[in-house]
């Protein structure tokens, strides 16, 4: 019987066509074809909007859970202004009502609810929508760009790149979202305004934003900015480049996998680092943004944030600038953990790489 021809096909031929095939953006490859066999594709789950949307939703969960937290630090940071305002009213002085963090979380839920543990947490949810989104963004992209080496390949950042990385984003991230950070500091504080005996300021956030604008104009959304961007340029370097470093150190040094160990002992150190930078700038940005203005705008108290800083010091001592630390590290080591748990979790949820 004889066999019937068969065209044959060179190797170079079959070549060529699997190259046409790959710079064809139309062809699909077979079922069992491979992504290897086709030009690199970047997928959504690696893209910038990818990244932003689950760091989003890794804060928003983060924030979720420990803003209770915030909210018992913003009030021990601005006790010790209750002698200011009453010297300034011509009261004297007036004890401190609160003095630790397990005594003004007590008195906050005796005395207002529960839930006012998590009042204000609708702007402060908003506040992410910018903050996180844009602080991990421009850190990973600056980081992969100050990352390539002269063949364009990404290397590993040495600790100064890194921590420039850190700073650069943490600080333009805040500034964009220093408004509902604003807005956020004044509805923490109007459940104890209420308990002793002040007038309301603000009845929500809607409210407290057109406020702001009428007595302020447009810039005064951004009171308190400067201390605002320092604490988070501060912050930042304390948690995306100690995360960042910690987490590839253990991962190269002990030869540990990407898992949920790295994340959390990588967490631990960032939330630490970042706690321990930022109280200081923490307390000159609450206290700056929460004091009373007149009908121009401007502060009773504070001319502004070097001003806040030379009074806190001189009136109640260096140590009053890390008033409200140990809620701040108690919040900061959960957030941390709870949000880069998430946001690593999610990403591998969608098959992105590695952060």
């Amino acid at each position: 019987m004889q066999k019937q021809a068969v065209p044959k096909t060179s190797a170079a031929t079959a070549a060529t066509a699997a190259s046409a095939a790959a710079d064809d953006p139309n062809v699909v490859p077979p079922p069992g074809g491979t992504r290897n066999q086709l030009r690199p594709v970047i997928s959504f789950a690696d893209s910038f909007a990818c990244t932003y949307i689950v760091s989003v939703v890794g804060a928003a969960n983060a924030e979720l859970v420990t803003y209770p937290l915030d909210l018992t630090k913003t009030r021990l940071q601005i006790q010790g202004e209750a002698t200011s305002k009453n010297v300034v009213a011509g009261k004297g002085q007036a004890p401190v009502q609160y003095r630790g963090m397990m005594a003004t979380a007590a008195g906050i839920v005796k005395e207002e609810g529960p839930l006012k543990l998590w009042q204000g947490v609708t702007p402060a949810l908003y506040r992410h929508i910018v903050y996180s989104g844009v602080r991990i963004c421009t850190y990973d992209f600056l980081r992969k760009e100050l990352g390539k080496n002269d063949k364009g390949q990404n290397v590993a950042l040495p600790l100064w790149k890194s921590a420039l990385c850190g700073v650069s984003s943490g600080g333009l991230a805040q500034w964009l979202a220093s408004p509902a950070d604003l807005v956020k500091v004044q509805i923490q504080m109007e459940g104890k305004r209420r308990l002793m005996g002040e007038p309301p300021r603000v009845h929500g956030a809607a409210h407290a934003f057109r406020e702001i604008v009428r007595r302020g104009g447009i810039k005064g959304l951004w009171k308190g900015s400067i201390p605002n961007v320092q604490r988070a340029a501060l912050v930042n370097l304390g948690d995306l480049t100690t995360y960042d470093t910690i987490k590839h150190m253990i991962m190269n040094k002990l030869h540990m996998p990407d898992c949920h160990t790295v994340h959390v002992l990588a967490s631990i150190c960032a939330g630490f680092v970042a706690a321990f930078l930022g109280t200081p700038a923490d307390v000159v940005k609450t206290r700056v943004m929460n004091q009373p203005t007149d009908e121009k705008g401007r502060g009773l108290l504070y001319k502004g944030s070097i001003d806040c800083l030379r009074q806190t010091v001189n009136k109640e001592g260096f140590t009053a600038l890390y008033k409200g630390f140990l809620p701040c590290w108690i919040r900061m080591a959960p957030w941390s953990l709870t949000f880069w748990l998430s946001f690593e979790q999610i990403r591998t949820m969608i098959g992105a790489s590695s952060y």
